[in-house]
């Protein structure tokens, strides 16, 4: 953005923006002894930390096999030309779904018929720092409740954008059966069930065009200003006003961002003009930096990479573990049962041949 529009929009402001006048103010010390997951490490054992916030989104279920949203080629917004949208957020649009509900139960139907995912490295880490005392909250974009799989308590878990642990009709507002109005869109039945409670059903996910939780502004309010550490992982900070969540915490708590590449970078210019305390963003380079780290690259691996400066691998070796051991047992199960369905198909078929032999013995 040009620095004199910037001036100009802080003097409409009452901001004193005079580029003449008094310098901004520089940074404070560093409160990281490195910008890294190492200096982030060195602070968490320092025993400083105790109360830290995650801010988590989509990429951090990516490795589970659930695809993000905005990812060039494989995101969901990318994927979603069958249903002819008039563009790909209005799947999530209350409007739209008012209009044209098949489009939303279709993909729901999908995406409920391969629920079947498991928390991921960065899920447990989160988990880790619940088991270590130190989890204040969990802020969730995710509509896919691998938190609480990953053994989070429901109770630290806000999920901002909804989940499908349950539905409401949005007519009467009133809950309805989960597992009822799974069935109907499984069965394409939902015009039958939406008759039966008086409107159109669906989880309690948000739309575009619906409220945020309480439960979110009341984290915005008290749990991000009383953080000493605030993680971001795995999101785009694209979402209103979710993205603001990094501008919640006190100017002195360290902000980590774990994502493949910088997003919800402060405007340098905006930085010199009106000072660093006014800073909207991130600040990962450059004189203003004195908090802000980033850590590019594979969330999983980041994850990894800190629980091993934490002394804490062998804790997050049990709990991945955990979910291998389940996925070999269900793989296991799912075995069993398909050698029960063949040996009782086999045995109706020895039946069978026994059955038409005695007739023809008979004849």
């Amino acid at each position: 953005m040009d620095a004199s529009l910037i001036q100009a929009m802080l003097a409409r402001m009452g901001i004193n923006n005079d580029p003449e006048g008094e310098p901004s103010p520089p940074p404070p010390e560093p409160v990281l002894a490195s910008f890294d997951l190492q200096g982030v490490a060195d602070k968490i054992k320092s025993g400083e930390v105790k109360k830290v916030v995650f801010a988590v989104g989509a990429g951090i279920s990516v490795s589970a096999g659930i695809s993000d949203f905005r990812t060039p080629g494989t995101g969901l917004y990318d994927n979603l030309q069958q249903y002819n949208l008039p563009s790909p957020e209005a799947i999530f649009s209350i409007d739209y779904f008012q209009d044209r509900p098949e489009a939303f139960y279709t993909l729901a139907k999908e995406m409920w018929a391969a629920n079947d995912f498991k928390p991921t490295p960065a899920h447990y880490l989160m988990k880790l720092f619940h088991e270590k005392d130190m989890l204040k909250r969990v802020l969730t974009q995710n509509i896919d409740s691998l938190e609480a799989k990953a053994g989070i308590p429901k109770k630290l878990v806000v999920a901002a954008h909804g989940n499908f642990d349950a539905a409401t009709c949005i007519e009467t507002r009133q809950k309805v059966d989960v597992d009822e109005l799974k069935e109907a869109v499984r069965t394409d039945t939902w015009q039958q069930f939406n008759e039966k409670h008086g409107g159109l059903c669906k989880p309690d996910i948000v739309f575009f065009g619906e409220s945020l939780p309480h439960a979110f502004f009341h984290a915005l309010r008290e749990d991000l200003p009383d953080a000493d550490l605030l993680i971001v992982m795995g999101t785009s900070l694209a979402v209103q006003p979710f993205a603001s969540c990094v501008d919640e915490v006190s100017n002195m708590t360290p902000r980590v961002l774990m994502n493949r590449e910088k997003v919800g970078e402060a405007s340098e210019d905006l930085v010199k003009i009106a000072g660093w305390q006014r800073a909207r963003g991130f600040l990962f380079d450059g004189e203003y930096q004195y908090r802000d780290v980033f850590v590019g690259g594979d969330i999983d691996a980041s994850a990894w990479r800190l629980a091993s400066l934490l002394g804490w691998t062998a804790d997050l070796e049990r709990l991945v573990g955990k979910t291998e051991e389940a996925a070999t047992a269900e793989g296991e199960e799912e075995k069993r049962k398909m050698k029960e369905k063949g040996a009782a198909h086999m045995a109706e078929k020895i039946a069978k041949a026994e059955e038409a032999n005695s007739d023809d013995v008979a004849r």
